[in-house]
């Protein structure tokens, strides 16, 4: 699926999702492999098979298989570790949080790519699965690596922007019943 075919999914009640979906794609603030891996990585993380499929295309006519295979290992291992600190930061229990989390995440050390744009990545995924503490892990190492906060800021738009697709075709997709008059 291309993103054409992706925007023509998009229902009317979303013009503005569909709006900032092209906005989204043409802009070049990004270098390409942040832009294209972090488009690929969102687009996983939405669980949406359209959204997924039409970025996957886009991804493999910009991308190395090495950065691909780097996007779907951010979306991975974010999932895992979204959820499980999300889980040691909101429950009252601190004791949780003194546990060995006896999660494997080599990859966050050797990602195959770029660490800043793995980073960049896993913070934007962080964002759309709600994970405050990978949120301020993800964007402390970003800033120490020298990563401007306008990058941060764009990618989480980008995220929103993608996510935003993904609930505009599938609140399509459900039959909601009109009360009668």
């Amino acid at each position: 699926m291309s993103i054409d075919e992706l925007k023509g999914l998009i229902p009317d009640f979303a013009k503005d999702v569909r709006l900032n979906l092209s906005s989204m794609v043409s802009d070049e603030s990004l270098a390409e492999q942040a832009r294209y891996g972090l488009f690929l990585v969102c687009a996983i993380a939405t669980r949406n098979p359209h959204v997924m499929s039409a970025f996957e295309v886009l991804a493999a006519e910009k991308l190395t298989p090495a950065a691909i295979a780097a996007a779907k290992a951010a979306a991975s291992v974010m999932a895992m570790n979204n959820i499980y600190y999300r889980f040691v930061h909101l429950v009252s229990n601190k004791e949780y949080g003194t546990m060995p989390a006896r999660l494997r995440m080599n990859v966050i050390g050797n990602p195959g790519v770029d660490k800043a744009d793995f980073e960049l990545w896993s913070l934007a995924v962080s964002a759309i699965n709600g994970c405050g503490a990978c949120i301020d892990a993800h964007e402390k190492v970003l800033q120490d690596a020298g990563v401007a906060a306008s990058t941060m800021q764009t990618a989480v738009r980008f995220a929103a922007i993608i996510q935003s697709v993904a609930v505009a075709i599938e609140a399509d997709s459900v039959a909601v019943p009109v009360a009668a008059e």
